[in-house]
């Protein structure tokens, strides 16, 4: 898709425990500034049915070193090509946030490209795309962008104080946050799968009728589920999250 190298699969998934006897394989799609690491709970959480693989995006941990992709649809093309037709287990997708907008958009190219877009899509603490509204880009105001992050609650105040921390971590916050003041829904075209949404009931940055109406971006079923919490309600609820995929996706025969 990107006309250059193919991508491999190795370059953008992380699974913390391999589990070669699963039904389903589930793709995380970490939030804006977050890495693959944020779902290591949730891998280890949701039973031998499930394996987790964890999306990790460039400029962030083991690929820090890599140039942060401020495009959300480049990105969805790359992770689209990299997932087309490398596994041999159904694919379940998780965004959180971000992740979310991103895990509708690699959904969506799946179904159209070779009609095997995932069984299930579960987006958490993201707006629904028909739901825009303008976005600041914070950009030439780090510390602007700092305390936004800070304000979600996402990262304890103590790490983002540390300046080197902070020099490490802005370029992909800078970009992701760029990524998503510059993202449209393009298609159009509702997708095929379920959704499952999940929403905090405090949560500022998605409101509860935020997320309801990714109803109206599929024609599959649709679920809702709030939890107590702000944004970051994923970490505070992880057992009853991860009981609730584990519900929802198919066990080992």
């Amino acid at each position: 898709m990107t006309g250059q190298e193919t991508e491999p699969r190795e370059r953008w998934l992380r699974n913390f425990h391999p589990n070669p006897a699963a039904a389903t394989e589930l793709i995380c799609f970490p939030h804006a500034g977050g890495a693959a690491g944020y779902w290591y709970g949730l891998s280890a959480a949701v039973g031998p049915g499930i394996a987790v693989s964890s999306v990790q995006y460039p400029g962030r941990q083991d690929r820090r070193h890599e140039a942060p992709v401020s495009d959300l649809h480049l990105l969805a093309d790359r992770i689209t090509e990299a997932l087309a037709g490398g596994s041999d287990r159904p694919l379940a997708f998780f965004g959180h946030s971000m992740g979310a907008s991103l895990a509708y958009e690699v959904a969506a190219r799946l179904e159209r490209t070779s009609g095997g877009g995932p069984s299930a899509l579960f987006v958490s603490g993201r707006r629904a795309p028909s739901r825009r509204r303008a976005e600041a880009r914070f950009l030439g105001d780090d510390r602007a962008l700092i305390d936004k992050v800070k304000s979600l609650g996402g990262t304890g105040s103590d790490v983002l104080e540390d300046p080197e921390i902070v020099d490490m971590i802005l370029p992909a916050l800078r970009g992701d946050y760029g990524a998503l003041a510059a993202y449209r829904d393009t298609s159009g075209v509702p997708l095929n799968c379920p959704v499952v949404a999940l929403a905090g009931a405090e949560d500022t940055e998605a409101s509860v009728e935020d997320v309801r109406a990714w109803r109206h971006h599929t024609t599959g079923s649709f679920r809702l589920h709030v939890f107590r919490g702000g944004h970051f309600f994923v970490t505070d609820h992880l057992s009853a999250v991860a009981e609730l995929v584990a519900g929802l996706l198919p066990a080992p025969a």
